[in-house]
């Protein structure tokens, strides 16, 4: 299998479930806490809705139609600056070592100039 494989794409609002499993199951795998989380966090069920506004987007990463990864940038918050972060970025294991993960960022990273942040 090779990056060609897999499709990034915006979230969409049937997306969530899938992405919020996708998160927590890699929090797992790596052995992090639940509590102080993304795990936890409420916005994890709600991504495509968090992140459906001017200064954020959200990306998925699929293989055959199935969710395998994602992340998003967002406006840091109570930062009057044009500045934004790099935010959720997980990958089921068989997204990783592909280079999947630059690809994404690139992809954050030039929708996020269109937004002047």
């Amino acid at each position: 299998m090779t990056k060609s494989d897999f499709i990034i794409r915006e979230i969409k609002p049937e997306d969530n479930l899938q992405i919020a499993q996708v998160i927590r199951s890699v929090l797992i795998e790596f052995g992090a806490p639940k509590v102080g989380t993304a795990y936890e966090d409420k916005a994890t069920d709600t991504m495509f809705e968090n992140y459906n506004i001017p200064t954020s987007a959200y990306y998925v990463v699929t293989y055959k139609n199935k969710i395998v990864g994602g992340a998003g940038f967002a406006k840091l918050d109570n930062y009057k600056g044009n500045t934004c972060e790099l935010q959720k970025m997980y990958f089921l294991p068989i997204a990783r070592n592909l280079g999947l993960g630059s690809l994404l960022i690139n992809t954050c990273l030039n929708e996020a100039k269109k937004t002047n942040l």
